[in-house]
């Protein structure tokens, strides 16, 4: 699924430390990044590496001074994510004790605190992806189970291919899902009895089920179409002032998780800065359909 970007445009910054993801700025739209999850060996199935790589990636890709406007994500290979990849026994190490620990003298108690780190890592990883400050489209084809149903309620748009399945399958594997999937997609579609059921039965949805529960905006009309749809969807909000879009995805972040009135107080003091944008102005003179020029979004300070 994944596209070969052009041989003219220059690598990407990030690409060169990962070993599972691909970055790389979009053949044909400016200020778009496309980040592939590159394993389609194994369907994309994310091993503890991969893992570390998706949080590294999002959190710095619009925070570096890269002009990226928006972010495709997308899986190579036959289908988009299939999930945790459970032959990594760095997953499970810690539920047995971390080497040279001597395991007979760890209580429960004592195992549970010491492996609790690395779930909170786990779901910092995928929370980068909502957290990170430019606007995240997920193009999604064949399998997306289990963490990769975690992965995509995390992007702000998803759009999926015909033969798109989904599956909240942690649940048959004897576990509850707990690195975002449960908290949410029922905040996104709904606390509703087929939510439940679905994450109570780990039975597979489609990707007329996906639609039809508004987990998807869009279903593409054939697999080859996907990333046409997915293109347009992130041209349309490229072109769009990159401060306004930044303030917008942490509105509605702040709001799904605050009252009305918490989520006025947020964007009130976020617009009493972003509103003197010199974007606006230009937004506002904006003539012939001609997207107006935009200055890049600075690098984020860090110690």
């Amino acid at each position: 699924m994944a596209q070969s970007p052009s041989s003219t445009i220059p690598p990407h910054p990030l690409d060169d430390p990962h070993s599972y993801l691909s970055i790389s700025y979009h053949h044909s739209l400016p200020f778009v990044t496309v980040i592939a999850l590159n394993r389609p060996k194994k369907i994309n199935a994310i091993n503890a590496q991969m893992w570390k790589e998706i949080g590294d990636a999002f959190g710095k890709i619009g925070t570096i001074g890269d002009g990226c406007r928006c972010i495709l994500m997308i899986g190579c290979g036959k289908g988009f994510c299939g999930g945790i990849d459970v032959t990594d026994e760095k997953f499970f190490s810690g539920l047995v004790g971390n080497s040279g620990d001597d395991d007979t003298s760890q209580d429960v108690a004592r195992k549970s605190l010491s492996f609790r780190s690395q779930i909170s890592q786990m779901q910092s990883a995928f929370t980068a992806v909502e957290e990170c400050p430019v606007p995240v489209v997920a193009a999604i084809h064949g399998a997306c189970i289990g963490a990769g149903i975690d992965l995509t309620c995390c992007a702000d748009v998803r759009v999926c291919s015909p033969d798109a399945k989904f599956s909240i399958r942690e649940v048959r594997l004897g576990l509850a899902a707990d690195v975002g999937t449960l908290q949410r997609f029922p905040k996104l579609v709904g606390f509703g009895s087929y939510v439940r059921e679905l994450c109570l039965t780990g039975d597979d949805f489609n990707a007329d089920d996906a639609l039809r529960i508004g987990f998807v905006s869009r279903i593409s009309k054939s697999n080859d179409s996907l990333i046409e749809i997915a293109n347009d969807i992130c041209l349309r909000i490229s072109r769009n002032s990159p401060v306004a879009a930044t303030i917008t995805k942490a509105s509605l972040n702040f709001s799904r998780d605050h009252s009305v009135s918490e989520g006025l107080e947020h964007i009130a003091l976020q617009n009493s800065t972003a509103l003197m944008s010199e974007d606006l102005v230009k937004s506002f003179l904006m003539t012939g359909g001609t997207a107006p020029h935009f200055e890049p979004l600075r690098s984020h300070s860090r110690l």
